[in-house]
């Protein structure tokens, strides 16, 4: 393998992206969305490998990423926290479990002459059942524009839309 399709592979694991990675391996700016993609065809076995290793080396796998999550979606709170009457209190850290640890994002204090105060912010839960529902595929971005039978109502607020849409499978205008 020659040396720019090695650099290729090499910044194509920084950010996975092909076509900046064919750019900053030294192919032109015009051809690298074209390259970048033959690029990923060719190499894409040393690509698997080089993934897998350092997957090896760093001990992250896409499950352990989704189990961090989950437990950013799912841990309770009120097991890192504790509030009633008196006030509310941030459990020592020594008394919080792994679970309850990941999903404090920060802790400050305050202290005065006149007293004090602690915050804690936990992670952005929603994110975190965001990402898992799209890992699960619950949400999706694409729209399916395959026609599988009759189309009975189109409803698009432009005219000249909905014609290209029916001309396209194939359906009249009605």
């Amino acid at each position: 393998m020659n040396r720019k399709r090695q650099r290729f592979v090499e910044e194509y694991l920084i950010d996975l992206n092909a076509t900046q990675a064919a750019i900053r391996a030294g192919y032109s700016e015009k051809s690298a969305v074209k390259i970048g993609h033959q690029l990923l065809d060719k190499t894409r076995h040393l690509i698997d490998a080089a993934l897998a290793e350092r997957s090896e080396k760093t001990k992250i796998t896409a499950e352990r990423v989704v189990q961090e999550l989950a437990a950013l979606a799912f841990t309770d709170f009120r097991k890192a926290v504790a509030w009633g009457p008196d006030g509310v209190r941030l459990l020592p850290s020594d008394e919080l479990g792994d679970g309850e640890a990941a999903i404090i994002a920060e802790v400050t204090e305050t202290r005065s002459e006149t007293g004090g105060s602690i915050k804690a912010k936990r992670y952005d839960k929603l994110k975190a059942l965001e990402l898992l529902g799209r890992h699960l595929g619950m949400f999706s971005d694409k729209v399916d524009m395959r026609h599988s039978g009759e189309v009975t109502h189109v409803s698009v607020f432009d005219p000249e839309t909905r014609a290209a849409i029916l001309a396209s499978i194939g359906e009249g205008d009605d």
